[in-house]
């Protein structure tokens, strides 16, 4: 994976340390152009175990005169060993203002779990809530629920490994849902499970008998049918601003040709 080289470095004091154990933080040969990264997933929802994958997501800047040409640069960079994945700045906030549950929680994570954070990055945790609306976070939230459904449906529990596939699909059906019944209800994104051991034997039951999980998705789709406490439609202005912050920090001026 290559990240472009940014203008300025990022101070050191901008990348805490790794939780013991884990692996170089997000691009670390590239970390003066990454504007916001951490630990996410299981690690932040309070789900991991021994064996559980240490999921990093973060976001980068571009050059802004790379984006001046014909050829566009790469808006995702993902590699699977490690797990880290990073998203070029419009990118995420296109995905963010869709309410993306994997991609929005980079703003919303607990201070020990980021990795990264320029300047620009605390802006954007600054203006988390302007990325939210009613509509979308129902249908990423639920819908994304429901298609952790689908996949329980067609899983053949009887094999060892696709029952433990199951089991983890179970999981997400269920954090998915309450998160984004919290979200609708409360505006606020809420990473960290309260009862972690409640969700995995929830998790186990629903693996078993995926049909438990319908009474679930119902209940939820009634509390989103009820009013709350989010916009109809997200506030894109803040993030356009912040963009073209980020456009104006990493452009550099063509050098004069005639000289001094």
């Amino acid at each position: 994976m290559t990240v472009p080289t940014a203008p300025a470095p990022v101070p050191a004091s901008a990348a805490p340390a790794a939780p013991a154990g884990s692996a170089a933080p997000a691009a670390s040969a590239s970390s003066e152009h990454v504007l916001l990264s951490g630990i996410v997933g299981s690690t932040a929802y309070g789900l991991a175990h021994a064996g559980s994958d240490l999921d990093r997501l973060g976001l980068f800047a571009v050059r802004t005169e790379m984006l001046h040409g014909l050829d566009r640069p790469a808006e995702s960079h993902v590699t699977t060993e490690p797990d880290i994945t990073l998203h070029e700045a419009a990118k995420w906030c296109r995905l963010a203002l869709g309410c993306n549950p994997t991609a929005s929680e980079l703003v919303w994570l607990p201070d020990e779990l980021y990795e990264i954070r320029t300047p620009l990055g605390d802006e954007l945790i600054g203006i988390r809530t302007s990325f939210l609306s009613a509509k979308a976070v129902r249908g990423s939230y639920l819908g994304y629920a429901q298609q952790q459904f689908r996949k329980l449906l067609t899983r053949d529990t009887a094999v060892r490994a696709t029952r433990a596939r199951a089991a983890k699909h179970a999981r997400h059906l269920v954090r998915l849902v309450e998160q984004g019944v919290r979200l609708h209800e409360t505006g606020e994104v809420v990473l960290r499970i309260d009862d972690p051991e409640r969700v995995r034997d929830l998790g186990e039951r629903i693996a078993d008998r995926p049909t438990l999980a319908a009474d679930l998705l119902a209940a939820a789709g009634q509390r989103f049918d009820r009013p709350g406490v989010l916009p109809s439609a997200p506030d894109s202005a803040p993030a356009e601003a912040w963009l073209r912050r980020v456009r104006a920090a990493h452009w550099t001026p063509p050098a004069d040709p005639a000289g001094p």
